[in-house]
């Protein structure tokens, strides 16, 4: 990696963890310069725009989301253990400082067209399509009913992962982490074979 990669990586670092505390919205090329010390004009030659640096930082929390959470599930066996491992990750993306700004992201811009949007939009739908697949490997495992849905369960899964990011974030409750706990094992019950 060169160093104007390694920089660029570092910006994105903090850029991400800024967007977890002061929203997308609120994060700008200069409180991003205040943040990690270096010139506005230095940080805008990477980004040029705003929106540009908006939408590379839900590419680059993309990657991070895929290395953190998704990969390290896809080594655990195939069907129930899997999609309990994928569970568990996400909560523990979820606890880190910021949350998971892909939910806060959502609230955000849900109203929002533009790049930005249709970025956090394309994520959205990998992330339902990916949690649905690795339930299609519990049914052909044999450890969920044949006519389970996939993307319903995706469906409920994921209500059930923003209610705990809500509960627990928003409201301070928290009791939000075991309530999800057991909401999941609530759904991997009513889907079991």
């Amino acid at each position: 990696m060169s160093k104007g990669e390694a920089t660029r990586e570092t910006i994105l670092d903090a850029a991400s963890t800024l967007a977890g505390t002061v929203g997308l919205g609120g994060m700008t090329i200069g409180t991003l310069a205040a943040s990690t010390r270096l010139s506005k004009s230095g940080l805008y030659a990477h980004f040029r725009s705003k929106e540009s640096l908006q939408v590379q930082v839900l590419e680059h929390t993309r990657a991070r989301f895929v290395a953190e959470v998704v990969a390290p599930a896809l080594t655990v066996a195939r069907g129930e253990p899997r999609v309990r491992a994928m569970f568990e990750n996400w909560l523990a993306w979820d606890a880190q400082p910021g949350g998971c700004l892909f939910v806060a992201a959502s609230s955000e811009l849900d109203d929002q067209p533009g790049p930005v949007r249709d970025r956090l939009v394309r994520d959205q739908r990998d992330w339902l399509d990916t949690l649905a697949a690795v339930f299609r490997t519990g049914l052909a495992e044999g450890h969920f009913q044949a006519d389970a849905d996939p993307e319903q369960f995706a469906f409920d899964l994921d209500g059930v992962m923003l209610s705990c990011h809500m509960s627990n974030r928003l409201l301070g409750d928290h009791t939000a982490e075991g309530r999800a706990r057991r909401a999941f094992e609530a759904l991997l019950a009513t889907a079991r074979a």
